[in-house]
This record gives structure tokens, sequence and C-alpha cells, in this order.
């Protein structure tokens, strides 16, 4: 509903509120694209067909971390 809309219901709306309202455009709202993968070049990168895993760490109390490998 807008402002217009309310006032002519007889709504106050006092103009120092408008301020704090966020305006409803639409144009800043990102809309839904598809993204484009490169099969081809992904199954080229796996290693007999499975991907590797990622290299990890294992300290004294049995936790794993992630290297920077």
């Amino acid at each position: 509903m807008t402002i217009k809309e309310l006032r002519a219901q007889g709504r106050e709306v006092p103009d120092e509120l408008l301020s704090f309202i966020a305006p409803g455009h639409r144009e800043n709202i990102p809309r839904p694209r598809f993204i484009e993968v490169d099969i081809k070049a992904g199954l080229a990168n796996l290693d007999h067909g499975r991907r590797s895993l990622r290299p990890t760490l294992v300290n004294e109390l049995s936790t794993t971390f992630l290297t920077n490998s």
C-alpha cells in the first residue's frame, strides 16, 4: 500500500516518518540468473574420475585443520 493510498483513506502519515522508510524500488533487487558451468573443464580436473581430497593436518588432539596448499 502506498502513502497516497493511506492518506486517501484518511490515515495520518507524517512526512517526518517518510525519511525512515526504505524506497520500494525493484532495480536494486537481483534477478535470478543462470550460472554457466564448463563441465568438460571440470571433468578434466578430476583424478581418475574423483575430486582430490583437501589436504588436512591432524594435531595431537585429533583436530583437523585445512592447509593452505
